[in-house]
């Protein structure tokens, strides 16, 4: 295997043995050999449309077989043999796109053994060349991200030809002897389809679940037994508490599943009860105190504990060999009672060490623009002289304590946007308010570092000036795919200056890393000391 997709990546380079995160080599093949038929599928698919002989389930299938293959979402090889078998029929269903088609819209396996060897060959090293090789993976890592996204829209009925066409573009590209300046260019767009996606979910989270509001989340525990829901799926914990509603049981938010509470429709359901744990490195200690089930809904799940693997359930693309696996219905919907049934067998859950602060959360763009005539006159009165950005990922390794002491070394007249799991390193800190308006500003999930730039483009026009001349600093954190597509999407609005950490991604080559440096002034983080007194100055 070799596997360079996520920022604990081994020595920063590439995972060669087992992932970081759990993955065995087989899956990682797995995943490659996925991607790479999924490429085959782009190909012939693009080359039907001119005939209307294309395949129009093909983008979805495209985009959910990506999500996939997203750090800790799928580590089930069975449910990889199973995509890469329907891949085949799909791409072998749709008319050859001529004679000198690629060898990935042709090649069919004999065994899984074929499989095996096949995936070996069409990974990541097969490109040789290594800028050749970055631009390729950071186009195919930011499409990834696009694909989770786009999912969990489609799951709520919000669909985009346009997304669906660029996926497909995209990975066909992939195959294809491009100039750089080709290969540049659509790792831009795909930031550019990146923005689009974000806007695309949030309109389809808001549609189905109203306006976040402002939400103070409790952390304490009930004497009820209870119900765990982690990942990013607002769908499943729709239909998860729908049918928990005269259970007798509660329903906790973990991780990403945090901003849920911040939602009009939610507020409805008394039995969704607060919030318990953090992001998604902690899983082990946290669901094993839990005692009741936890219902994976997406990405982060970290291979299990025996101790607790048997209360362990997965939905959606989610998957881990040896747990309960929910599947979706032909018309959407899952049935979610063997969950409900083991909660009411369980004891209720352990207080946490620490826990008992409620956490603010649902200051998405409509709530904080609801507030913009007071923060321009808390800008202007001197009262807040920077926001500074501080979202994405959280993760596992020691040096991400960088995040929490920046936080905590931040002057008072500071407020910080955030959105993603990285935001558990500092919103329990207590950091207070700026005449009314939370120091920690919390837009909810990954996907709503979308309400990040609505607000920083309302603050831009508010003052009359550009994106960049704006009190704004960003210091992001970065762990998989989907933060990936977030960082393009804020270089595709011009945003500059940007500071990524703890590390940079091992993929990028220092060709393209020079690329991002000249045209975006991107850096890598140091010390806090010195990164915040670059970010303070005026």
């Amino acid at each position: 295997m070799f596997c360079n997709q996520c920022e604990e990546t081994a020595k920063g380079t590439g995972c060669t043995v087992k992932g970081v995160c759990g993955k065995e080599d087989e899956i990682a093949i797995y995943q490659d050999l996925l991607v790479y038929l999924c490429k085959g599928i782009a190909v012939r698919n693009l080359a039907a449309m001119e005939s209307g002989r294309d395949d129009p389930d093909a983008g979805i299938f495209i985009a959910d077989s990506l999500f996939a293959t997203l750090t800790n979402v799928n580590f089930d090889q069975a449910r990889f043999v199973d995509l890469i078998k329907k891949a085949i029929t799909i791409r072998d269903a749709l008319p050859p796109a001529g004679d000198d088609e690629p060898d990935a819209c042709t090649w069919k396996p004999a065994s899984e053994g074929e499989m095996l060897e096949k995936g070996k060959a069409v990974g990541l090293l097969a490109t040789e060349n290594e800028d050749v090789r970055s631009l390729r993976s950071t186009l195919l890592f930011g499409m990834k991200g696009i694909a989770a996204y786009y999912t969990h829209a489609e799951v709520l009925g919000k669909t985009d030809a346009e997304i669906e066409m660029f996926l497909q573009r995209g990975l066909a590209s992939t195959l294809q002897d491009l100039a750089v300046d080709e290969m540049v260019g659509l790792v831009l767009e795909c930031g550019e389809y990146g923005v689009k996606v974000l806007a695309l979910l949030d309109a389809a989270n808001t549609g189905a679940y109203g306006k976040p509001e402002i939400t103070s989340v409790k952390t304490t525990v009930g004497s009820r037994p209870g119900i765990l829901i982690t990942g990013h799926d607002l769908k499943d914990l729709e239909m998860l508490l729908e049918q928990s509603r005269d259970a007798g049981v509660d329903i906790y938010t973990h991780g990403e599943m945090l901003p849920a509470h911040a939602y009009p429709a939610f507020r409805k359901y008394a039995h969704l009860v607060g919030n318990y744990g953090g992001s998604w490195p902690h899983q082990k200690e946290e669901f094993e105190s839990f005692n009741g089930p936890v219902l994976v809904t997406t990405n982060c799940i970290v291979p299990p504990k025996d101790s607790y693997k048997e209360r362990i359930y997965t939905t959606g693309m989610a998957g881990y060999p040896g747990v309960a696996h929910i599947p979706a219905s032909a018309d959407g919907s899952k049935d979610f009672s063997a969950v409900i049934a083991a909660a009411k067998a369980s004891k209720p859950p352990q207080a946490l060490p620490g826990s008992g602060a409620d956490l603010i959360t649902g200051c998405a763009h409509d709530a904080v623009l609801a507030l913009a005539g007071t923060v321009v006159d808390a800008v202007k009165n001197g009262d807040i002289k920077k926001f500074i950005v501080m979202a994405g990922c959280d993760g596992r390794r020691k040096d991400r304590e960088y995040y929490t002491q920046f936080a905590e070394a931040l002057p008072q007249d500071t407020v910080i946007l955030t959105a993603g799991c990285a935001k558990y390193r500092y919103n329990n800190l207590g950091l207070g308010d700026i005449g009314g308006i939370p120091r920690v500003l919390d837009a909810g999930q990954c996907n709503d570092c979308y309400s990040l730039v609505v607000i920083a483009q309302a603050l831009a026009e508010a003052f009359g000036v550009g994106i960049n001349d704006l009190p704004i600093a960003y210091n992001i954190a970065w762990y998989e795919q989907k933060a990936c597509l977030v960082l393009l999407s804020l270089l595709s609005l011009g945003i500059k200056d940007i500071t990524l950490g703890p590390r940079l991604p091992g993929f990028i080559s220092p060709t393209v890393l020079d690329v991002l440096v000249k045209n975006f002034d991107l850096k890598p983080n140091t010390t806090v000391e010195d990164d915040m007194a670059r970010m303070l100055q005026a």
